[in-house]
């Protein structure tokens, strides 16, 4: 058995575990204002993946019919900033 960095270690440990889309969530979450800019991250309740769909949760309906139309562009910009496919369906919720 070849040595391995402790980075590609967690990163193989991480890439075959259930909390990868927990700890993907928690990423998009530090860069969501980045991503989307303040006032929508100000008004966004919560992010989730499940199975590569990214679930997004705010109270306020004009945002809502935003990310609607920005669908496209929001997943692009989530797996750029990712470096990685991470996200494949956005849901408004």
């Amino acid at each position: 058995m070849g040595e391995v960095s402790l980075q590609e270690a967690l990163q193989q440990f991480l890439s075959k575990s259930r909390l990868k889309s927990g700890i993907q969530a928690l990423r998009i979450e530090e860069i969501w204002e980045e991503i989307m800019g303040k006032t929508i991250a100000k008004y966004t309740d919560k992010i989730q993946i499940i199975n590569q769909t990214l679930f997004i949760t705010t109270s306020v309906a004009p945002l809502k019919n935003e990310l609607l139309f920005q669908k496209e562009k929001i997943i692009e910009r989530i797996n750029e900033a990712m470096k990685e496919k991470v996200v494949k369906e956005v849901v408004v919720k």
